[in-house]
């Protein structure tokens, strides 16, 4: 019943927004007052990724076309139009987006399976409702809904703000086949609904407020095809780990031992590509066994996981490369070769790992470094 009366009620005035086809432009940003994400983000809620604006419009139309071209269908009431005000801001990856949005008035919008995306959609302000196959979520500040696209889902909004996590099915997908080991005979579908204040949602909410703090500024750490590549990994891996899904069960069954030769397979094809992005589907591939067999394996037998491996490597091999430096070398060059762009955090980082600065270790190289001393004139 509860799913009737959503569907009789998407469109009181009987109007539907057509939409054609066109490419999303730049609007100036408005600044409107929201909660954050995870009730902890900064009040401003348009100036959320102002920095990248995709879209700002009042045109039902305009805003019809946008999201047909994402596989969406809006539904808007006349009345409701005449309020529109929306925008559209975010920054795209190869595997996720991450976006801000706002609508300014009430609108329902559908999804069809034939969008491969998976969504993690966070309201700001207000509450939303989700109803997708026989399953209804409502969702406010604090509670996400995650959308599958197995299913049509349909979506009815109070023209709140949100936040949206868009995850390429490609990509969750080859990430779940490396962790299983073997191919999968079935469509990935999440759990509808995830908490924001415990669990996975809870560490993915902190990461992805650090995200976005960090892309509103200039020199982002995302700018590095290395970083974008481990960020990527650590969402989409943790999501896939970490939040039910209709494959959980495969990936909690007992896997068999794996000798300690295939974790040092990883580690030798880690060592031998830390200037490269890659990530656990490469590690996988090279150590040639389930991934999560190997994360635990290298737990057991390494005290950490094949990605914090990797990241520790590229320091030892940023520390070996201060010490060997030229004169005319400089620490922002040495870092960037190895895929650390954001100063202020490596540094951080670098000190927590080594009890220096990067600094000190290259100034005390530099004293302690035999000269290149000319002859003796004796």
């Amino acid at each position: 019943m509860a799913i009737r009366k959503a569907q009789n009620s998407c469109s009181p005035d009987g109007s539907v927004i057509a939409s054609s086809r066109l490419h999303p432009v730049p609007w100036p940003v408005k600044k409107t007052g929201c909660h954050g994400l995870g009730e902890k983000m900064s009040p401003s809620a348009a100036g959320l990724l102002r920095g990248h604006p995709l879209l700002r419009s009042r045109d039902p139309e305009e805003l019809g076309a946008y999201l047909h071209a994402w596989g969406y269908q809006l539904l808007v009431g006349r009345q409701a139009a005449r309020q529109l005000d929306a925008c559209f801001n975010g920054v795209f990856l190869p595997n996720l987006t991450l976006g801000y949005y706002h609508y300014g008035a009430p609108v329902e919008v559908r999804t069809s399976p034939t969008n491969d995306n998976h969504w993690i959609l966070w309201p700001l302000r207000g509450q939303s409702e989700m109803i997708t196959g026989r399953v209804a979520v409502t969702c406010g500040p604090g509670r996400a809904m995650v959308v599958s696209p197995t299913q049509t889902s349909f979506f009815r909004s109070q023209g709140g703000a949100r936040l949206h996590l868009r995850l390429n099915g490609a990509g969750l997908l080859r990430r779940l086949v490396a962790l299983l080991g073997e191919p999968l005979d079935r469509p990935l579908e999440f759990a509808p609904e995830m908490i924001l204040n415990e669990g996975y949602g809870r560490g993915l909410s902190a990461y992805l407020r650090l995200a976005i703090a960090d892309l509103e500024q200039t020199g982002s750490i995302l700018g590095s095809p290395i970083t974008v590549n481990s960020f990527e990994e650590f969402i989409m891996t943790g999501l896939l780990l970490s939040h039910p899904h209709n494959c959980s069960g495969m990936l909690l069954r007992r896997q068999k031992p794996v000798a300690p030769r295939d974790v040092r397979r990883a580690i030798d094809y880690i060592e031998a590509n830390l200037d490269a992005a890659i990530g656990l589907p490469e590690i996988v591939a090279a150590a040639g066994v389930p991934g999560r067999t190997l994360i635990q394996h290298f737990r057991d037998f390494k005290g950490t996981s094949p990605m914090r491996y990797l990241r520790r490597a590229r320091y030892r091999k940023v520390r070996e490369a201060l010490r060997d430096a030229e004169p005319e070398e400089h620490i922002t060059e040495i870092a960037a070769k190895w895929g650390f762009t954001h100063m202020g955090r490596f540094s951080v980082d670098y000190r927590r790992q080594f009890g220096e600065t990067p600094s000190q270790t290259l100034r005390r190289a530099r004293t302690t470094r035999p000269s290149a001393m000319l002859p003796s004139s004796d």
